[in-house]
This record gives C-alpha cells, structure tokens and sequence, in this order.
C-alpha cells in the first residue's frame, strides 16, 4: 500500500494518457457510438449527479468500457437494492474532498482547533456491471435524435444569465474589457449543438470577470500559461453545461493548441486537473444560480 500511488497521481496519469493520444478525456463520450440517449452528467444511484472531475473520471470510463448507462453505485449500495455486480468486474474511482478537524497546543500552551483538508478515493460501479436491479435503472434501447434546429431550453438558460451576447462577424470570442460575448450568427453553425458547444465555452469565460468570478490565473498575453489554463476551465465548463442542458459539445479545433500547455502543466503539478475541474464546476454553478426560480417562473 505504501507504494501505491496517491489519488491525483494515478488520476492525472490518466488524464495525461489521453491527451497525448490526442484525445481530451472530456470529449470522450460525444466521439463514441457506444452510449446510448441523450448525454448526461454520470448520476449516482440516487438519481443525483456527479459533480467537478468525477464527471470527467466517469465519461472516460464510460467509453472505455463501452457503459451505456449514466448510472453508478458503489457495492454495498447494490447490495442494498437487491442486486450484484457480477464476479470479476472492475469498478471506477471516483474522488471527495473533506476536512477533518484535530486539537493542536500552541507554543504558549493554548489549544486550538485545526481544520486538515484531504482527498479520499471510492470505487463505484456502473449499473451496466450489476444485474438484479429495478427496473427504474434501465436506459432507453435507441439512441434519442433531434433535428439541428434552435433549442428553447438552452435559449432560455444563456438569456437568463443577462450577458452582453452579440451576433455577427465569422469569430467566437469573449472580450473582458467591454465584457461582451461575441458569436457568428446561429445559421453558421453546421449543427445547433455545435452553436451551444461554443456558447457555453464563451460564457464560461464570461464568468472570470473581476466582478464575477475574478479568476486570471496570472494570465499576461495571449497563449502564455494563464491563459492556457482558462481555456482548459473553459472547455471543462461547456462539456458540464452541456450534460445539464441535454447537449453535445463539440471539441473545439483550437484546442490541439493548448494541448502541450496542459500537458506542461499535469505533469509539473498533479493537482492541476483537480484545480480546473474545481473552476470550471464553480463557473457553472455561477451560471446556474444566475437561472430564475421555479416559483419566478411559474408567476
């Protein structure tokens, strides 16, 4: 045990893999026939989504193994629903952040409580490994199509975040110091989704603004580090909205660009993953508080 890797390196292993395949591990689950319906956040039994890397943790395994289902538990919590993971099944780790809290004495003889943070590992299986289950687990049998056209959904999630979001010109892009979003007009697109995908990577920028998020990452110029690690917030940030809304993101073409950035920086820090999940998982918690309440929409 006490050679066994720690969690964010047998993580950023992981991450680091895919990328020199070419191949972000967040676009993973839109260049596969193998899922079936509509993409979504990787759920836990209870019907609630995972959140920040375990999002990216679970799509990956998903294509790997060829799951078709967005649900997972853990052994005993199949157990609980009367079922089995079958023998010789090999579960997934996901990842949780905690504190634990301890009594030091201080130099002058004074206790004091201290707050220790930690990152803990589980491993949990996807419902496609496990027979016995209810029947409320299984997944549709055809994959669900929709024809490219506008999504009111989607429409309605960017409006209600009142960003300045203009239409025109042949370029995608979020200015800081206007603060505006700029996208080519909706009927550029060769699908809807590929619209959404842009849209959401920008808003995603339009986050970091000094009176929202203010996260610079000590950025300076174009193409410099700081700069390559918003871009990787970005397009962790669109992949998550995209699962939220029902969509498919799209990699971006510009994203090989940034690729040896990223590589640069998981191999040099092995929390670096960790970091911009956790940004881009705030980034769209912000977007998503910014949506009118139920009771807002049903006055």
């Amino acid at each position: 045990m006490a050679n066994r890797p720690d969690i964010y390196t047998r993580v950023t292993a992981a991450i680091i893999a895919d990328l020199e395949a070419g191949t972000p591990t967040w676009h993973k689950p839109w260049s596969t026939d193998h899922l079936i319906g509509r993409i979504t956040r990787p759920l836990r039994y209870t019907g609630v989504a995972y959140r920040g890397l375990n999002i990216i943790l679970l799509w990956a395994a998903s294509v790997a193994h060829g799951y078709t289902n967005a649900t997972w538990m853990t052994y005993r919590q199949a157990l609980e629903l009367g079922a089995q993971v079958r023998k010789g099944a090999t579960g997934q780790m996901v990842v949780y952040a905690d504190t634990f809290h301890k009594t030091e004495t201080s130099d002058t003889g004074q206790d004091r409580e201290v707050s220790i943070p930690f990152m803990k590992g589980y491993t949990v299986f996807n419902v496609d490994q496990i027979d016995g289950l209810p029947e409320t687990y299984q997944v549709p049998s055809k994959p669900v199509l929709e024809a490219p056209e506008r999504d009111n959904q989607a429409d309605a999630f960017f409006t209600a975040t009142n960003a300045d979001i203009r239409h025109g010109g042949n370029r995608a892009f979020y200015a800081c110091d206007p603060d505006y979003v700029q996208m080519p007009p909706f009927e550029c697109f060769d699908t809807s989704e590929a619209y959404y995908a842009t849209l959401g990577h920008e808003i995603c920028h339009w986050t970091r603004h000094s009176t929202r998020m203010n996260r610079s990452f000590g950025r300076k110029r174009w193409g410099d580090a700081g700069y390559a690690q918003e871009e990787l917030v970005a397009e962790l940030g669109a992949a998550f909205l995209a699962a939220d809304l029902g969509l498919s993101p799209e990699p971006r073409a510009e994203h090989a660009a940034y690729i040896e950035h990223w590589l640069k920086g998981l191999k040099n820090d092995k929390r670096f993953i960790f970091q911009a999940a956790a940004h881009a998982q705030r980034a769209v918690d912000y977007l998503h508080a910014l949506q009118p309440k139920p009771e807002e929409v049903a006055a």
